[in-house]
């Protein structure tokens, strides 16, 4: 079906994408926006898992200090060419992971990196719990794996929600802009410091605050 316009360029400045996949997508979807987003993503995560295998070796080690100095973070992003390494829309992201880490407070970047012993003190806690809750022994092995995947959204970088889109995780994030940038990229490693990180003090709400010094 023809598309107007006015709805393409609605869907690029939504995904990203280039004019002509924008339109293509919206044929294909029979102009549903929300359709049609979820093709390019689709399409894009495709895209990111065919440069997901070259070599990513440029890129920048980004900053991030929460208002008043209380949180510092120091993410290392890598991408395939100095070229993208400059531009403000890979710069853009990295501040946006960077922030994210602020935010979120991963130990993680991905799954993998958990080492066994948490995993299996995590498996530990728990399996004692389902079968405090009187759960079946037969079924509490499936109930702690099942439960496994909340331990990974909130420990790993790679598993969360993005702090300014939550229905979509920090991976389909980064595929998403793999697919845009056309280079793959990497987020390679990140540390955080906290002030006081280990002294009793009060709690606060820092995503609320990160994203309020934000203005987003």
């Amino acid at each position: 079906m023809a598309v107007n316009a006015s709805a393409v360029k609605e869907l690029r400045e939504k995904t990203g994408a280039g004019m002509l996949d924008c339109k293509k997508a919206l044929e294909e979807a029979g102009g549903d926006l929300q359709k049609a987003s979820e093709i390019l993503r689709e399409k894009g995560l495709a895209a990111a898992a065919n440069k997901a295998g070259r070599a990513a070796t440029e890129g920048v080690v980004e900053s991030y200090i929460h208002a008043g100095g209380r949180i510092g973070v120091l993410v290392e992003v890598n991408c395939e060419t100095d070229f993208v390494a400059k531009t403000d829309q890979f710069r853009d992201f990295v501040r946006d992971i960077a922030m994210q880490i602020a935010a979120a407070n991963p130990k993680y970047v991905r799954r993998e990196e958990v080492p066994q012993e948490d995993l299996e003190k995590e498996k530990e806690i728990l399996k004692a719990q389902a079968l405090n809750e009187g759960k079946p022994a037969n079924i509490v092995e499936k109930m702690v794996e099942g439960r496994m995947g909340k331990f990974y959204e909130e420990f790993c970088l790679m598993e969360q929600p993005f702090i300014k889109d939550p229905d979509k995780t920090v991976s389909a994030l980064l595929n998403e802009k793999i697919s845009t940038i056309g280079e793959n990229i990497s987020i390679r490693r990140f540390v955080r410091y906290e002030l006081g990180e280990g002294l009793e003090k009060k709690q606060d709400n820092f995503v609320e605050e990160v994203m309020s010094q934000a203005k987003l």
